[in-house]
């Protein structure tokens, strides 16, 4: 881009691309806006979604909206002075501000679905666990204030290594010059290696249910009954559990003796039924289609400073690095979608919350439903 736009034959050509231009990177901050916006009210004012996967999905949203505020209008502002030759780019400062508030969101998502990852894990595989120590906002609180701490630690060396660019895409793109590429290589480790542990995370999750779901033959052992009340080798558990759940009659079974049986409303979640699991799993899929769109938006462009970094930077074309640069911006807008379409939950409480944005036909047929939720 050393070369200055110049008033020949292409001008008209040059003004199409860079209205179309204006209007594409305007569409994607209206949609960003728009849709976290959106998202962090519904999770504000339904009460059902207090809970922490939708605490930390607030916080993701939140920052979504504060990149697409922060980066897209600098680098509108960019391409109108590339295209109007109006002065030189923004100063040392700038560059260096921008691209230091594109690493901390671009680090701050990448921390936070590892850590969503990690109670997904968690709520599935040690639900009793999960339900009693992180359930509540308060865990959701200190993962948030971790994901921010640990981005902002990261942030701090490709700004001080390098930074900026002469592209007018290169703001909020985490440009490196080629005299920061040990801090920029550093940047990009540390990227593959969140990214990477979050999948393994979710692997290790599909393993677990996976093993949960084989059949194994049934052992035919018989079991000790003295009063009604079945232990041995061969119970089942189930008159066990229905002691302890406070349905036990009779005498207390040999097994038990010392454990308190549970009154009314006692021990109420102590077991992950089939409808939490449902709903666990729904969740455990909307947070992995998140990642896995982070990784795919943004997969692009580490290649590309991969590339730029080990090699040399013109190994990479600049219509590649100009398109993996976009989609780093549509990153901040397509999480909203993504949710209300793997969450029936979320579009459940959308068309409560915002009955002037549904059709008759949906308004009748989510009628069922609200009549269920206040028990008729």
């Amino acid at each position: 881009n050393a070369s200055e736009p110049g008033g020949g034959g292409g001008g008209g050509g040059e003004a199409a691309a860079l209205g179309l231009k204006l209007a594409t990177l305007s569409l994607l901050l209206c949609v960003s806006l728009a849709g976290n916006v959106l998202f962090a009210l519904l999770i504000v004012r339904e009460r059902s979604l207090h809970r922490a996967p939708y605490y930390l999905l607030l916080d993701l949203c939140l920052a979504d909206g504060l990149r697409a505020l922060a980066c897209l209008p600098a680098v509108m502002l960019a391409a109108r002075r590339a295209a109007a030759a109006a002065g030189a780019p923004p100063g040392a400062l700038g560059c260096k501000l921008l691209a230091f508030l594109a690493a901390l969101f671009c680090f701050h998502a990448a921390f936070l679905l590892l850590g969503v990852g990690v109670t997904r894990y968690l709520a599935i595989a040690h639900h009793r666990f999960y339900a009693e120590r992180l359930a509540g906002w308060p865990c959701a609180a200190m993962l948030v204030c971790a994901a921010w701490a640990l981005a902002l630690a990261a942030a701090f060396p490709p700004v001080l290594d390098g930074g900026g660019g002469d592209d007018e895409d290169a703001p909020c793109a985490l440009e490196q010059r080629p005299d920061g590429a040990p801090g920029a290589l550093g940047f990009l480790l540390l990227l593959a290696v969140v990214v990477g542990a979050t999948h393994l995370v979710y692997l290790r999750l599909l393993f677990f249910i996976h093993d949960r779901r084989k059949m194994r033959p049934a052992r035919l052992v018989p079991a000790v009954s003295h009063d009604w009340t079945f232990h041995g080798p061969g119970a089942t558990g189930q008159a066990a559990a229905n002691w302890t759940a406070g349905f036990g009659r009779g005498p207390t079974p040999p097994a038990l003796v010392g454990i308190r049986p549970a009154g009314p409303g006692r021990g109420a979640r102590r077991l992950l039924v089939l409808e939490e699991f449902k709903t666990e799993k729904r969740l455990c899929k909307m947070f992995y289609a998140v990642t896995l769109l982070f990784l795919l938006l943004w997969g692009p462009y580490v290649v590309a400073s991969y590339l730029r970094v080990l090699v040399r930077p013109g190994a990479v074309p600049q219509a590649y690095l100009t398109a993996s640069v976009w989609l780093t911006f549509a990153q901040a807008g397509i999480n909203p979608v993504v949710c209300f379409l793997f969450n029936r939950e979320l579009r459940d409480c959308f068309r409560a919350q915002f009955p002037c944005c549904q059709s008759p036909q949906t308004t009748q047929a989510s009628l069922p439903c609200d009549l269920k939720g206040i028990g008729l």
